[in-house]
């Protein structure tokens, strides 16, 4: 989630309209919220996979703005009924129990212990959660299907860990990060007054200061139950703030840091090699300094690590290995753009066969920006089914 700017940037140019599955009409009573389609992958490597007789699991990526960032005016785009907690509580749940997929991942989930574990646990799911640190109350779960997977390990990634790391001269942090163009210095934030508010950032001139931003992840190690395989889901939101891209990057480094040793424990404990799978709002726009990083292990463009030996973890992203980055994932009219990714390890088990389809920007459901009737979050969820390649 961004904040919002009191100035409206120019919406992404309208491309060719896309072959949505979703249809609906308008009536006079207030319409329900949509729900995505998988759509298959169209490439004759992924076709050959997807004819075959491997295990899948789908997997879904949401950002559901928690109910604690939702105010009138930090949204007044939105329609009034769209912004009460009754109503968009019960809509979010009928999106993630229509999506149906073998694992969520959520960021900005508060409520969680009074209402989504119960509620989303209640059809068929178990779940882990790390809320964020200091007076934070949203955080990051991973809900997965009982009948499909089994809990194995967990660990919680608290990026306020990097704090110590100052004194000890092992985190890097260029206060003067240079930024690609189309980077993410165009993001504005959705909330001056309420979520991290700039005034409340505090001397950032201090290092400790500058990278304590009470930002949270979570991953944990799967083992599936049909074929007995194990797998690695992180899911994480990293801070959002422009003006702190040097953060952003810190935080993108520490989570591909801990990954490692996270998969390195894994490999060593049940003697496997687990794939893994990284969703999250990554507040990073393609092509900009952490999105670099998390694909190629550089955070300068055009520079590559000369080995894969050299990346932490090895990963690419779900959608521009299949159909392209979306046009966006976040859309409110100050800003639209894609902040949220489902990454993967490509030379691992496990292979993309479909996507979750995401709205074209001249679709009638996202004009005028989210939260609305079609979308309860200021964000879409992302997805994809993935297949076992023995």
């Amino acid at each position: 989630m961004l904040k919002s700017s009191i100035f409206l940037l120019p919406r992404f140019p309208l491309s060719s309209p896309s072959h949505r599955t979703i249809c609906f009409t308008k009536m006079s009573t207030a319409p329900g919220p949509l729900s995505p389609k998988f759509i298959p992958v169209e490439t004759s490597e992924i076709i050959s996979v997807s004819k075959s007789d491997g295990f899948r699991f789908s997997f879904v990526s949401y950002n559901i703005l928690a109910q604690a960032y939702v105010k009138s005016a930090l949204f007044p785009h939105s329609p009034a009924p769209c912004l009460k907690w009754k109503a968009r509580s019960q809509a979010i749940l009928t999106v993630l129990k229509s999506l149906g997929a073998d694992f969520l991942c959520l960021q900005e989930l508060d409520e969680y212990d009074s209402f989504y574990k119960r509620n989303i646990e209640s059809v068929g799911y178990s779940s882990i959660y790390a809320q964020r640190s200091g007076q934070k109350r949203d955080g990051c779960g991973i809900f997965y299907k009982q009948d499909c997977a089994e809990l194995v390990i967990e660990e919680k990634i608290d990026y306020n860990d990097l704090v110590p790391s100052i004194q000890d001269d092992t985190a890097s942090v260029d206060k003067e990060a240079n930024l690609p163009a189309g980077g993410s210095k165009k993001l504005e934030s959705k909330d001056v007054s309420l979520k991290n508010s700039r005034a409340d950032r505090g001397d950032l001139n201090d290092p400790r200061v500058r990278l304590k931003r009470d930002c949270v992840g979570i991953m944990a190690a799967f083992r599936l139950k049909d074929p007995c395989q194990l797998i690695i889901v992180a899911n994480t939101h990293i801070y959002w703030d422009p003006e702190l891209a040097d953060v952003k990057l810190a935080q993108a480094r520490y989570l591909l840091s801990r990954l490692a040793q996270f998969k390195l424990l894994v490999s060593d404990k049940f003697d496997c090699s687990p794939s893994v799978v990284v969703a999250g709002d990554f507040n990073s726009t393609p092509g900009d300094q952490v999105y670099q990083y998390l694909i190629s292990g550089s955070s300068l463009v055009g520079t590559l690590p000369e080995s894969s030996d050299d990346m932490p973890v090895s990963l690419c992203s779900v959608y521009a290995s299949t159909k392209g980055e979306p046009h966006f994932t976040n859309c409110t009219p100050g800003f639209t753009g894609t902040l949220d990714y489902i990454l993967f390890s490509p030379s691992g088990d496990i292979k993309p066969v479909s996507y979750l389809e995401l709205p074209e920007p001249e679709a009638s459901d996202v004009q005028g920006g989210l939260p609305n009737y079609y979308h309860p979050s200021d964000h879409l969820p992302i997805g994809a089914e993935f297949e076992i390649v023995q």
